[in-house]
């Protein structure tokens, strides 16, 4: 255990375009969102416990290694190995030592079953004391990646800890981030993470979440895209809750119905998606007033199909009305049905017209965010590197 501070973060996701299509075979692009979850990891100060604390969901908890180091022959698979999925067994086993009843899905008992898997399996036999506390920018359940940037925190922070990644911090440099190669172990960590919290996760959040920019994402393979522009974006949580999984069987009733109408639908959207990576690739070097024109106009034709496939809702209708008001471009992402969207600024915007925007939205009882897409992946900090002051707040006081 390196007898120092560690601060790492890891970015939100957003789904570009692709969402619904991607579940019957077409691409979707999954960006990285620069709304990020902080972990703050360092030796705890009695030697003998771990503490996890836990602000955004208001649970701190402790608990003595020695109890702990009775759990570490039960996770012996993981143990020096490549990262493997955590096992029913094992569940149970973390369950009982939580003191959680086997049926529970509330976020504070997935997020403690997740931190309890990934120390005992990352940090083996010697398991270290230490206190960690992980703030978030982002809300759980808008379908964001919350999880997944909470698991790929733990466990770069987990395995730079335990020495089984270097620890890159270098004098005046803010942010680091790891090799490839230790990026690979990160994330293969962070999917187990995932699955203790989902089951049977994609691996898209926590790849975004640990690779940032922008990634491909079609028939189960992931392929990040090199060097994306960042975008500039208001998202906005409508607050209105949804169900994939009754969104999702909407949209497959409707194509066996019509198949004649939906296919093409889908392969629109299947295009929408490939015209949109031929954009941001040619805008390495920064995106032209064309390049916007051209992905504001698919913003656009996108929306229209995803209210076609009938994953539109009343309130983003609204969203869309509201934006366009002030001349932007906006769409659903993800589920549908409510949740969120984003809205794309361009750089010459005027302050004004999106302060204008944020304050209608607001009116509409939507939680709105200035922020960015394209953002970089899971990075550790420098002590010394400026926090937002927010997470700087929350470390502050815990």
């Amino acid at each position: 255990m390196a007898g120092r501070e560690l601060f790492v973060s890891a970015p939100g996701k957003v789904i570009l375009h692709g969402e619904h299509a991607v579940v019957h075979g077409k691409v979707a692009l999954a960006v990285g969102l620069n709304l990020r979850t902080f972990l703050r990891l360092k030796p705890s100060s009695d030697n003998s416990s771990v503490f996890i604390n836990l602000p955004n969901i208001g649970t701190k908890l402790s608990w003595n290694i020695s109890d702990l180091q009775a759990l570490v022959p039960s996770f012996q698979d993981s143990i020096e190995h490549e990262p493997v999925s955590p096992s029913p067994e094992q569940l149970d086993i973390l369950k009982a030592f939580a003191g959680l009843s086997n049926g529970t899905k509330d976020t504070e008992s997935l997020a403690v079953l997740a931190f309890l898997y990934l120390y005992l399996s990352i940090c083996g036999r010697e398991l270290p004391s230490l206190e960690i506390v992980v703030w978030s920018q982002l809300p759980t359940g808008a379908g964001l990646g919350s999880s997944a940037a909470y698991s790929v925190s733990l466990a770069a922070a987990m395995l730079t800890a335990s020495g089984k990644v270097s620890c890159p911090v270098q004098e005046n440099i803010d942010n680091v981030r790891w090799t490839q190669t230790e990026l690979t172990l990160i994330n293969g960590w962070a999917f187990q993470g995932e699955k203790v919290i989902h089951g049977n996760p994609s691996g898209v959040d926590n790849a975004v979440g640990t690779w940032g920019g922008a990634l491909r994402y079609q028939a189960g393979q992931i392929t990040p895209i090199d060097r994306v522009p960042m975008l500039q974006i208001l998202l906005t949580n409508t607050r209105v809750p949804r169900s994939t999984k009754i969104l999702v069987a909407g949209v497959k009733d409707k194509l066996l119905k019509y198949p004649d109408i939906m296919q093409p639908v889908l392969s629109s959207i299947n295009a929408i998606s490939e015209e949109c990576q031929r954009v941001l690739q040619a805008g390495v070097e920064g995106l032209s007033k064309e390049h916007y024109s051209i992905l504001e106009e698919l913003i656009d034709i996108n929306q229209h199909h995803l209210n076609v496939i009938g994953v539109g809702h009343p309130s983003l209708d609204r969203l869309c009305q509201v934006t366009a008001s002030h001349g932007l471009h906006s769409k659903l992402t993800g589920a549908g049905g409510g949740g969120c969207a984003i809205t794309l600024l361009r750089p010459d915007i005027e302050p004004a017209v999106v302060d204008a925007a944020k304050q209608q939205l607001s009116d509409c009882g939507y939680q709105c965010w200035e922020t960015s897409i394209g953002a970089p992946g899971v990075s550790l900090h420098s002590s010394s590197s400026p926090l937002p002051e927010d997470v700087t707040r929350s470390f502050n006081t815990s």
